[in-house]
């Protein structure tokens, strides 16, 4: 991950936990993380996976956007291979943020690429979320755990991210579009 990347997530984990006004203690056990994980992370020295960053987000009520989302210009632009890229440690999946929501707007926009091996499972959001994806490439099992649909490219689907989903690549180069809504 790159350098300026982890220091703009140390530097919103930080501020995001003293704007919620609890310690490094009481966020590390609301998300299911050891403290000295916390603090390596809000020191700039730690590395954070996806899911270690969606625990964090959760425990402080935030969206997952609002760690890894740097301040925007007027127009911005996203070429493909570049923006913050998170890695899952369950699967060959990433992530890249392509645009968070704005002050009173609920939702972010995410690129998807997958590889066929693991699946990637994901815990429950905050309640309300609504996860939205259309399929680019490849060929996919997507939505709740318990009833994933198979996409093709092209294809949409809408399901509760408040629940645990899966998104599973069955093809090698497997990429969507994924927008996520908060409540």
């Amino acid at each position: 991950m790159e350098t300026d990347l982890i220091g703009l997530i140390a530097a919103a984990i930080r501020r995001e936990r003293e704007r919620a006004g609890v310690s490094m203690s009481e966020l590390a056990k609301r998300a299911g993380i050891a403290k000295s994980t916390l603090s390596q992370l809000e020191s700039g020295s730690g590395n954070p996976s996806v899911e270690t960053l969606w625990a964090i987000g959760a425990a402080l009520g935030v969206p997952f956007s609002r760690l890894v989302d740097p301040p925007r210009p007027q127009v911005r632009v996203v070429r493909a291979g570049e923006g913050p890229v998170m890695h899952s440690e369950q699967a060959t999946y990433s992530a890249t943020l392509l645009a968070s929501c704005p002050p009173n707007a609920r939702r972010d926009v995410y690129r998807i690429d997958s590889q066929p091996g693991e699946s990637r499972i994901s815990d429950p959001h905050m309640p309300g979320t609504v996860e939205h994806v259309v399929l680019g490439s490849g060929r996919a099992l997507v939505g709740p755990v318990d009833e994933p649909v198979e996409l093709l490219p092209g294809d949409y689907v809408s399901y509760a991210g408040d629940a645990k989903h899966i998104f599973t690549a069955l093809e090698p180069n497997t990429t969507a579009t994924m927008v996520v809504e908060h409540v």
